[in-house]
Formats: structure tokens, sequence, C-alpha cells
């Protein structure tokens, strides 16, 4: 008899505990929160854009682009400097640091790139509505890449090898790369960094894929209403207010309000624990306080210690599985290739 009474009350908990879990499952879903898709064809058609497709050789093509430091003024910076995919796609640093040490005037941090085609906006302001646009921002800017058009033109033209590479990616064997051509095929590489995680496993159904811990943290982070800003597929990604409730008290930091409207894109919550320092200006290093800032700054409630410990365990779970990039060996330069300027 004894034995039976255990052996019930074992599977009421087993029962217990599955439906808690269930019922976090949807919790999390009614809340916005969204798995990449577990079918390799309903991502191919989330993360393609219909004016530049995704293929195989503009990836091929795009991961060089995206390695190759002689599209900047000095010969030196890729756009892998600041987004370093060995590193979480960032640069580890404050503010963002390019041409001749020159740190971001606003002092703004580098984004991590990874997942970045889940994004609502690009850049902290929102200015650009997608990876295509968005990548011929950094190459020109001053403080970062500091080169002009004309001089990512000359470079890629001077190299028979991108021509020819390039005329075969887009089918066309009378094609001379314009600057937007290179934009475009490194947005295409960029649409592919893509981090399916434990989490995104939970969320597709598989019910042990966090552990409980995560799973309380999960629910404190639902609970808390963080879920209001960091959704969708992303975590994040989205044009929101700061702050709302609470002066962030690192603001002093630079001198970035936002766009005219006092809007900042949300941060991806993907990775977060390999993305430090965090907000906008790079002020916060340790990830429970980041927590804690956000509950004062944008929720008007106090995130306890134990409840910062629980949310941040759940981003454990956020830790995602990075796509297999080998470094690319890039073709040589010649006599017409533009040479490094470092001025």
């Amino acid at each position: 008899m004894i034995k039976k009474v255990s052996i019930a009350l074992s599977m009421i908990a087993t029962l217990s505990i599955s439906a808690t879990a269930g019922g976090l499952m949807e919790q999390a879903k009614n809340a916005g929160l969204k798995p990449i898709p577990q079918d390799s064809l309903e991502l191919a058609k989330l993360i393609d854009n219909p004016k530049n497709r995704v293929t195989a050789k503009k990836v091929e093509l795009g991961k060089k682009l995206y390695f190759e430091p002689r599209l900047s003024k000095s010969g030196l910076i890729s756009c892998n400097t600041c987004h370093n995919l060995a590193t979480g796609g960032v640069d580890g640093v404050g503010p963002a640091t390019g041409h001749m040490w020159t740190a971001n005037p606003h002092h703004l941090n580098s984004p991590t790139v990874y997942n970045a085609v889940f994004f609502d906006k690009q850049f902290w302001d929102g200015r650009s509505p997608d990876l295509e646009d968005q990548a011929q921002g950094p190459i020109q800017a001053a403080p970062e890449m500091a080169a002009t058009k004309e001089h990512v033109e000359a470079v890629v033209n001077s190299i028979p090898e991108y021509v020819k590479e390039f005329q075969d990616a887009y089918e066309n064997p009378k094609m001379k790369p314009t600057f937007k051509d290179v934009a475009d095929v490194i947005a295409v590489f960029e649409r592919t960094l893509v981090t399916p995680s434990r989490y995104d496993d939970y969320l597709n159904g598989k019910e042990d894929a966090l552990t409980k811990e995560e799973k309380e943290g999960l629910k404190v982070f639902i609970d808390k209403g963080c879920a209001s800003c960091h959704n969708g597929i992303a975590l994040g990604g989205s044009m929101k207010p700061f702050p709302v409730t609470g002066k962030y008290k690192y603001a002093n930091v630079g001198d970035f309000k936002g766009d005219k409207s006092g809007m900042v894109k949300t941060p991806t919550l993907r990775n977060i624990l390999e993305t430090r320092p965090y907000y906008h200006n790079g002020a916060v290093w340790d990830i429970k306080e980041a927590i804690k800032i956000m509950g004062e700054t944008q929720l008007g409630t106090k995130i306890s210690d134990d409840e910062a410990n629980k949310i941040a365990t759940f981003f454990g779970a956020l830790t995602g599985k990075k796509p297999d990039v080998s470094y690319p060996m890039l073709p040589a330069s010649n006599n017409n290739t533009p040479k490094p300027n470092l001025k």
C-alpha cells in the first residue's frame, strides 16, 4: 500500500510540474515571446529580403567583404572589428572605436550583429529600416571605417576576383560592383547570423530544454513586465521611449537622447551574457545591475537581488548556437588597389 501511495504521489507531482511548465510556455507566448523557427524553410523565408535575395554565392561573397579591412580608409578596420563574430558579435568596449582609435563621439556602444535580421529597426536611433541600409553607414562614418563610396568601389573593382564573384552572384557578366552592391552582399551574410538557443527549443515545445531555475527566471522576467519591450523573436529590436519611469543613472555618459521623439532601439537579449557592456552607451558591465536599472527606469518597480539573479539565470538559456563561420582567405591587392591612409 505504501509503495502504491508513493507512486501515486510521484505521478501527481510529475503532472503538476508538467502543467506548470505548460502554463509558463503559454504565458510566454501570450507575453509576445516568439521562438526562432525550427523548420529551415520557414526560417529561410523569415530572413530573406525580396529586394535582396539570400543566395549561397551572395552569402559567401558577403562574408569575405564583412572581414575585408581594405574597405576602410586605413585598410585596418572591417565590419568584424566592431562586430566580432568570435566575441558575441560585439567589440567588448564601452564606446565603439574606429578610425585612428576614435571613440564614438556620442559614446554609443556597438550592438551585436547576431540576430539583427529580426530587428524592426537598425542603429540605436532606428534610422535604418533594414540591414542593407544599415551596412552603408559604418563604412562611411568618420569615427568608424571612414571610407568614401568611391574608395569602396575602387577597392572592389581593382581586384578581379571580387568583380568575378559579384558577376557570378548576380548572374551579370558585365557587372561593375557599386557601393550599394557591396553593402547589399554584406547584409545578406549578416541575415544568416542567427543563433537558436535552448530557449527556442523550449518555446518550440521541448519542456525539458530549460532547467527549473531558468523557468523560474523566465516567469519573473514575464511577471515583472520585461517582455513588454523585450519580445518577439529578437527579444528586442523595436523602438521604445527611454527612460520612462525613472532617471537613467549613467545618462551623463555620452549625449545620446534617442531619436527626435526620445525613442531608443531596444537591444536584443539574445546572447546577452556575451555582449557586455550594456545599454546604448556601454556604461554598465554587471548584468544584474543592468536588470535592476531596467526595473527603475522602464518599469517603475524595484527588482530585488533574488529576482535579478533569477532573471540572469534565465538569460543563460538565451546563449545560442553560433553559425560555423570560417575565416575567409581574401584576394590579393594589386597596383590599382587604393593604398591605406592612416590620416
